[in-house]
Order: structure tokens, then sequence, then C-alpha cells
């Protein structure tokens, strides 16, 4: 048995169903081990996409996503994949392939110190030395990645411990071609070093506790402190739930979460994977003017949810509110903004719990909070769907010469053709952010997008994972006409594997969100213009389908021939020629 065999058994028996990777030499005993244990190898166009695979994977699993790529470069590539999944709490495991033990430090092919690289940005980053401490740092980084507050682990495998024995000491021995007594002595080092490497007893992995010593510094028991949230509830008037992507990290049972939520019956707004919790619709779940109930809430409680930028660092939520704080990590519940409550702990079990401990509010004026709430909510819709059918009277004078699609129409129409179990993988900005005031995801899990780092590029990856986990879902990829340039390449991947998603790219020629700002601001548009581009026939040069969309009156057409192309098993490309629109207009994120 290699070393790829060794890392095969252990994924297959951890439940690991899919390994994503770009191959190289560093690393093929990986894949052959895996696959030989029915681990479905998924081979992606660029590494940063494999781990964007696995970091979709994890989500959609409750599992550890496992990514495998070769060394140097290989590694190298996937850093911002990597980051993202720090930043989204994403339990990843990445194999980095290495240069042989003996040749480390020496100017071998693709040596480079990988450690320091992925060290800041990882919860652990480790190197194996010897054949026999491999099972166990494989186990242990996939406990650390799960572990805790969720992230990515890097474990490097150089070459001569992922093949077989008798492989690696004859390439071993033949690098000992010198004669006479120096040549004697590299002999003797080399097959000392050999029966290190193969012979010498495992000794535990240094690593970190789970759950670090930093993570225990919230005094109180979680327990009373739930006690206290439902007292507080009871007599709370206009009580706020704000959920976040912690919320639904590895959650075996999203459901679980939903029922408590509905059972507590008090309003929420849903942000990041935690859309789509209560499904397409619900009497408690708003999603327009979240500032403006924060700024009336007696109570709100944020689970999973950091005081980050789209809470305005905690200042949109005032002083005369009790706040309490729900998170796996202690340095979150302290950044930018103090709960009256810090309660470390998940933010689903917390849930759960609540509900088991305060059943339904019932607080005095609650039709009165949820009429208001649902007033902004009903207001706020009507105007879209105004501005959606306007926008084609608009755009026609303005686009003569060529026709456009309004985006809030192409959204308004796209709702209403999305399946239940339909998934959507958002990449990219104005275009994507529109969609999200329009569409509903369909339940738990069905929105996936990047994150609090708000990476771009994230799209081909994302789908490839959504499509594999889920096979037999509807799985969209919404795409910017910018955005779609980092991972269009993987509609090869998606026909390779027989996998069916349909991307949406929204055509204006410009990187929109940035274009309309920098021109109002600075007067000048440059490096924010692109191409109309027939972003469609590129698909179809990687083996897709490609339609093209430049007629309001054909949405519901081309969608329709869309879903019905996936179904059949070929991927789908929408190009869409976009309209002008200042929905967004101030909406720039720096």
């Amino acid at each position: 048995m290699h070393g790829g065999d060794i890392i095969g058994e252990i994924l297959q028996r951890r439940g690991i169903r899919h390994l994503f990777t770009l191959c190289g030499g560093h690393i093929s005993p990986i894949l052959v081990g895996a696959k030989k244990r029915g681990v479905h190898v998924v081979d992606m166009r660029e590494e940063v996409n494999a781990v964007f695979a696995a970091d979709a994977a994890a989500r959609l699993t409750g599992n550890v996503g496992v990514a495998a790529v070769t060394a140097g470069p290989g590694v190298t590539n996937t850093i911002t994949a990597i980051k993202n999944a720090q930043m989204a709490e994403s339990p990843v495991l990445l194999f980095g392939g290495a240069t042989a033990t003996v040749l480390r430090g020496r100017g071998s092919l693709q040596d480079i110190d990988q450690i320091s690289i992925l060290s800041p940005i990882t919860k652990w980053a480790t190197r194996v030395t010897t054949f026999k401490s491999l099972g166990p740092t494989v186990e242990r980084a996939m406990d650390l990645a799960l572990g805790g507050v969720p992230g990515p682990v890097f474990v490097e495998v150089p070459i001569d411990l992922l093949y077989p024995e008798e492989t690696v000491r004859k390439w071993t021995m033949a690098e000992a071609t010198m004669k006479g007594p120096l040549g004697d002595a590299l002999r003797f080092y080399l097959r000392g070093h050999l029966y290190r490497q193969f012979e010498q007893p495992h000794v535990p992995v240094a690593a970190p506790e789970v759950p670090s010593v930093m993570d225990l510094t919230i005094p109180g028991d979680p327990r009373d402190k739930v006690s206290a949230v439902a007292e507080a509830l009871e007599t709370a008037k206009r009580p706020l739930l704000v959920l976040g992507s912690q919320t639904l990290v590895n959650e075996p049972s999203p459901e679980r979460v939903a029922k408590a939520v509905r059972e507590l019956g008090v309003p929420v707004y849903l942000g990041g994977m935690a859309r789509g919790l209560l499904g397409k619709t619900s009497d408690i779940q708003f999603r327009h003017d979240r500032g403006k109930a924060l700024k009336e809430a007696d109570l709100v409680i944020v689970c999973g949810f950091p005081f980050d930028f789209r809470l305005k660092y905690g200042q949109s939520i005032p002083k005369s509110a009790k706040l309490v704080g729900v998170n796996l990590s202690a340095a979150t519940l302290r950044k930018n903004r103090i709960p009256d409550l810090a309660v470390k702990m998940h933010p689903g079990q917390f849930l759960v719990d609540l509900a088991r401990k305060a059943g339904t509010w019932s607080g005095a004026g609650r039709g009165e909070w949820l009429a208001a709430l649902k007033k902004r909510e009903d207001s706020r819709d009507a105007q879209i769907e105004k501005d959606a059918h306007a926008g084609a009277e608009t755009d026609a004078a303005a686009t003569a010469e060529k026709k456009r699609v309004s985006p809030l129409k192409f959204f308004v129409e796209l709702e209403k053709k999305l399946a239940d179990d339909a998934i959507l993988v958002a990449d990219g900005g104005d275009f994507v952010a529109t969609a999200s005031y329009i569409l509903r995801p369909r339940g738990p899990l069905a929105w996936l997008d990047p994150g609090v780092y708000g990476t771009l590029g994230v799209g081909g990856g994302f789908a490839a994972g959504a499509s594999v986990c889920k096979k037999g879902s509807e799985v969209w990829i919404l795409w910017g006409d910018g955005s779609s340039a980092y991972s269009l390449a993987e509609f090869d991947t998606f026909v390779r594997h027989g996998l069916a998603p349909i991307a949406v790219i929204g055509t204006d020629a410009l990187w929109a969100q940035i274009a309309r700002d920098q021109t109002d601001l600075l007067g000048d548009a440059v490096g924010t213009v692109l191409r109309d581009t027939s972003y469609e026939k590129v698909a179809e040069g990687y083996g897709g389908v490609g339609l093209l969309l430049d007629d309001e009156s054909k949405i519901a057409e081309v969608l329709d021939e869309a879903k019905r192309i996936a179904k059949s098993g070929k991927p789908v490309c929408i190009n869409v020629m976009l309209a002008p629109s200042d929905f967004r207009k101030g909406s720039i994120s720096v």
C-alpha cells in the first residue's frame, strides 16, 4: 500500500465522496488511490477552482471538502480560494505535492517553502516527513478543519511518501552515481534516509488543540445565556433575528434549524449561506430595509453574523436595543461591537435550544410589528416589479441600435422559472447584487456566495462542487461578464464529468459596480470598460450549449430552453445583453 492508497482509504472511511484536483506528477498516487476506493476524482482546469469546488462541497455536505494540487505553482494558485474558505469558515483540506524529502531546499523542480505561505491563512499547515505519520496526520488535519471555528488546513505530502516504496528506493538510490569513497558515503546516507522514511515509528502530530485556548475566553455557561435570551424575548415588543452563514456551518440537518426559527416566530433577516433557510417565502422572513428594522428593534439576536461592514460594524443596531451575539469565535464576538450578551456556541444549536426554551414569541405588539415590516417589504417588491416593467420602455429609445434586456425584468422572470430544488451560485458584482433583491432561494444551502471576502471567480468551482454533491438538482451560476472570465473554462470540466449547470452571464461590457461610481466621483471610467463578448460561443467551444438573449420578449422562452437542455445533461450558458441600469447606483463596496 503506497501513500496515495492510505489517503484514499481515509477519505473513503470519513465519508468523502469527491476529490477536486488538477493533476501533477507530485500527487498522482493520491488521485489513483482515491479513485480505487470509490472517491469521485473531479479534475478541474485551474487549481483555484478545485479549492472553490471543495469549499462548496464542504458547505453542502457538512463534511470536509478535499482538494489536491501539485507542488509549487499548483499550491500558490490556490491562495485566494484558501483565504476565501478561511473567511467563510469552510472546513477544507488541501493536499499539496512537494519534492522528495531528500531534495528539499536543494533547488529541485517546483520546490518552495509552501508551509510559510499557507500557515497564515489556514488553521494548520504541516509537512509529512515519514510514511508512518501520513495517516495520523491526515486524520488530525480533518478533525482540525471541522473542530471549533471550521476552516481550511494544508497538508504537504512529499512525492517520495506517496509512490510505492520499491519505486521510491530505486529513484533515490539512482541519484548515487558517484564513484569512490564519497559515493559510498552518499549511498550509506541515502539508505539511512530511506530507513527513517519507511520504518521510523509515528510520532504524535503536534497541532493546535480543538477548540484553541483563544476560543475559551467568553465567560459564562451558554445554557444559562440561552435562558437569559428566552427571558428577554418574552418581554420584547420588536425583536429581530439576523442569521449569517455560520448558522449552517457543519450543520448536518439544516431543517432542524429552520424548524426552530419557525417555532420562535421572530421576524428574521437571512444573510450569506443562511439565505433560503425558510424556503422561498415565509411570513416571518424579510429581505428589504434591514437597516430601518434594526433601528426600530428593541431586541436584536445576531447569529453567526459578524459585526462587519454589512452591519456597519455594529453601528446599525441602536444602543437602546438589547443586543445578543452568538458565534463560535470569541474573537468575532468582541470585534467592533461587544454584545450585551455574548454566547459562544454554534448558532444553529443556539436557535434549536432557544426555541425549546422560549417557545413561540407572542409579545405585545407582535401583529403590529410584523405588519409594519411586511408593509415595507411589499412596497419594495412592488417598486422593483414596477421598475422591471418600466425598464423596457425607458431603454427602448436609448438602445435603438442594439437590443438589450433590463436586469430587473430578467430576474423577475427567472424567479418564476427556478425549480424547487434550484441552487444559486453567486459570482459577480452589480448583476449578482441585483439578483439578490429579487431571487428567492428555495431552501437551506440553496444560495452559495463567496462570503465576507467578496471574492470574484468562485462561479465555476462552486458550480462543480454543487453539481456533484446535489446530483439532479438545478444549478444556476449567476455571473457578471467581468467575473465570468475567471472560471468560464470550467465548462470543459462540466462536459467531461457530465455536469449540467446553467450559467447566466449579464453582459453590459463593463465592471458596472465600479464604473458607475468611479465615473461619477472621478470623472473617468478607465480600467472598467469591457467588450460585448460572445460568451455563449466561448462556452460552446468548451463543449457546452450557448444561448444569446438580447430581446426582452424572449426571456421566458430562452429560460425554458436552457432548463430543457440542462435536463438532457448538457451545461448551458445564457449570454444576457443587459440594458443600462441605475438600480444600485451608489452601492460601490470598498
